[in-house]
C-alpha cells in the first residue's frame, strides 16, 4: 500500500484535495451559518428549506453541461474555472445585498463545490487507474471526511474571531490558494499501463457515449440502487433534530457517534477498495445495500441508545463501500473515453435525490408519519434496489463477456 502511495502521490493528491474542497459546497458547511442567513435575510426555517432546495436542484440540472467538459477539456482547465467559481460563491454569500442573491450563491456552491469538485476527482480517477482503480478511489474518498472532521472547528473558531462573513472569505481566499497547486497536479496524467502497466476492468470493453447510457435500461436499474444512499443519508441527518426529540435522546449523544461513523467509513472505503481490484465492482454491486438496509431498519426500530451507535456504524460502513464503489463501477461498466458526461448525468441524479429527500420527508411528518416509520419503508427500497441490482450485474456480467469475445 505504501509503494503505492509514494508510486502515486502527485494523482492521489490531487483527488484528496478536491474531495476536501468539495466540503465548502455540501450541506454541513453551508449549514454552519444557517442560522445567520435565516436572520440576515429575515427567512424562515421553511423558507430557508426551500430555497436550499431550489438552488440544490438548479446545480442538478446543471452539472450535466458543465460536467461533460472533461470529455473536451484537459482536468487542469476545468479546475481552473471551477475553483475560482467556488472561491466567488463563497463570496457572494458574504455580499449578498437580496434573498435572490443568496439563493444565486447557493446553487453555485453546490454545483462547484459539491458537484464539480467530487466529479472531477472521481472522474480522473477512474480514468489513471484502472486494476487498481479500487484502491485509488478508496485513498481518494476520504477527503470528504478530512473535510467533515477538520472544517467545522476551523469555521466557527475562525467565525469567532472574525464574524461568519470573514470566515467566508477566509474560505474563498483558502481555495484560490489552492488554486494553483491544483493546476500543477493535474496537468501531468497517469495512463494505466505507463509506468505501471495495468490491465484491469474497463481497459478492453466498450466505450459508450451518454446517448447511448441514457438509452441503456441497465442504467436505470443501477439507479435504483445508487441514489438510496444520498437519499436516505441526507434525510436522517436532515431531519437528525425531529430523530432525536422523537426518541428521547441527548443531542450531545447523537454528536458523539458522528466520528465512529467517519472512521468506519474510511476503513471500510479501504476494503471495498480492495474487494474491487479483486472482484471488480460489477461483482460486489448487488451486495452494497445491505449495511444501508439494515441501518434504515436499526434507525427505525430500536430506541435504545446504543441504537445511535449501531446505527452510525452501519451507516459508516454503507458510506465506505458506496463512495468506493460507484468511483470505480461506472468506467467498469461504460469505460473511460466519455466519464466525464456519464458521471455528470449520474452526480445531477444523486444531487437531486439529496435536494427531494428531506422535502418529502418532511411534507410526510407533517402529514403525521415520523421518521423511524419512513426508514422501514425506506430499508425495503434497498431490499427492492438490490434484486435490481442482482440483474443488473448479471446483464453487464454477459454483454461484457460477449464484446470482449467479440473483440
Amino acid at each position: 500500500m505504501w509503494i503505492f502511495i509514494r508510486a502515486n502521490a502527485r494523482w492521489l493528491g490531487a483527488g484528496v484535495i478536491l474531495t476536501f474542497l468539495s466540503s465548502f459546497g455540501q450541506t454541513f458547511f453551508i449549514g454552519l451559518s444557517g442560522n445567520a442567513l435565516r436572520e440576515q435575510f429575515a427567512l424562515s426555517e421553511g423558507g430557508f428549506g426551500l430555497l436550499y432546495m431550489a438552488a440544490t436542484l438548479a446545480s442538478a440540472v446543471s452539472l450535466p453541461f458543465v460536467g461533460r467538459l472533461l470529455d473536451y477539456m484537459p482536468a487542469w482547465k476545468v479546475a481552473a474555472f471551477s475553483m475560482p467559481g467556488l472561491a466567488a460563491a463563497c463570496l457572494l454569500v458574504v455580499i449578498a445585498p437580496h434573498v435572490a442573491v443568496l439563493a444565486i450563491a447557493i446553487w453555485l456552491l453546490r454545483l462547484f463545490g459539491q458537484g464539480m469538485m467530487t466529479h472531477i476527482a472521481l472522474t480522473q480517477t477512474g480514468r489513471w487507474f484502472a486494476a487498481s482503480r479500487g484502491r485509488a478511489v478508496s485513498l481518494v474518498v476520504p477527503g470528504h471526511q478530512l473535510g467533515e472532521a477538520a472544517l467545522p472547528i476551523l469555521f466557527v473558531s475562525l467565525a469567532a474571531l472574525l464574524g461568519w462573513q470573514g470566515a467566508w472569505t477566509a474560505s474563498a481566499l483558502f481555495i484560490l490558494v489552492m488554486l494553483p497547486v491544483m493546476v500543477w497536479l493535474l496537468r501531468e496524467d497517469r495512463i494505466p499501463g505507463n509506468p505501471h502497466g495495468e490491465v484491469g476492468p474497463g481497459s478492453q470493453q466498450r466505450q459508450w457515449t451518454r446517448a447511448e447510457v441514457l438509452r441503456d435500461p441497465v442504467f436505470y436499474l443501477l439507479l435504483t440502487g445508487v441514489l438510496a444512499p444520498p437519499f436516505i443519508g441526507t434525510t436522517i441527518f436532515f431531519h437528525q433534530g425531529h430523530f432525536i426529540e422523537l426518541r428521547g435522546y441527548d443531542a450531545l449523544v447523537f454528536a458523539s457517534a458522528f466520528p465512529l461513523m467517519a472512521v468506519t467509513t474510511i476503513v471500510f472505503g479501504l476494503v471495498c477498495g480492495a474487494l474491487i481490484d479483486r472482484f471488480g465492482a460489477v461483482r460486489i454491486l448487488p451486495f452494497f445495500l445491505a449495511p444501508l438496509t439494515i441501518a434504515s431498519l436499526a434507525a427505525g426500530l430500536l430506541t435504545p441508545v446504543w441504537g445511535v451507535y449501531l446505527f452510525m456504524f452501519l451507516v459508516g460502513v454503507s458510506y465506505g463501500f458506496t463512495a468506493t464503489l460507484l468511483g470505480a463501477l461506472w468506467p467498469e461498466v461504460y469505460g473511460v473515453t466519455h466519464l466525464g458526461g456519464v458521471r455528470a448525468i449520474i452526480v445531477s441524479a444523486m444531487v437531486l435525490s439529496t435536494a427531494i429527500g428531506p422535502g418529502l420527508t418532511g411534507v410526510l411528518i407533517d402529514q403525521g408519519i415520523n421518521l423511524p416509520t419512513q426508514l422501514i419503508f425506506m430499508a425495503g427500497w434497498c431490499v427492492a434496489a438490490s434484486v435490481c441490482l442482482a440483474f443488473g450485474s448479471r446483464v453487464i456480467r454477459r454483454r461484457q463477456s460477449r464484446f470482449q469475445r467479440g473483440a
